[in-house]
């Protein structure tokens, strides 16, 4: 990490997803430019924010993993469970 550079192994999935959800917000432009119905473009936003909040929580839950465990170090159950805990909330933002 010291020349600047970042990378867990979610990185490519994460860039995957985000990739997907470019495509949906292309369509979802295109779609309003050619004045397609409410509905139609409402179903494709829902999938440009689905797409998004996935590859936020992978993000996160990667960085909790591994950058968090080298920081603190060995856990105890509890304390790993706690992690674990936080994770699963951590889906909801």
């Amino acid at each position: 990490m010291s020349n600047g550079t970042h990378r867990h192994t979610t990185h490519p999935e994460v860039a995957n997803r985000l990739k997907r959800a470019d495509g949906h917000l292309r369509k979802v432009i295109e779609m309003i430019e050619a004045e397609r119905p409410c509905l139609e473009i409402v179903q494709q936003l829902y999938a440009v924010e689905s797409a998004l909040a996935r590859a936020r929580t992978t993000l996160i839950e990667d960085h909790l993993d591994t950058c968090l465990d080298g920081v603190v170090g060995p856990m105890t159950a509890e304390q790993r469970r706690q992690i674990e805990d936080f994770k699963a909330i951590a889906k909801y933002l």
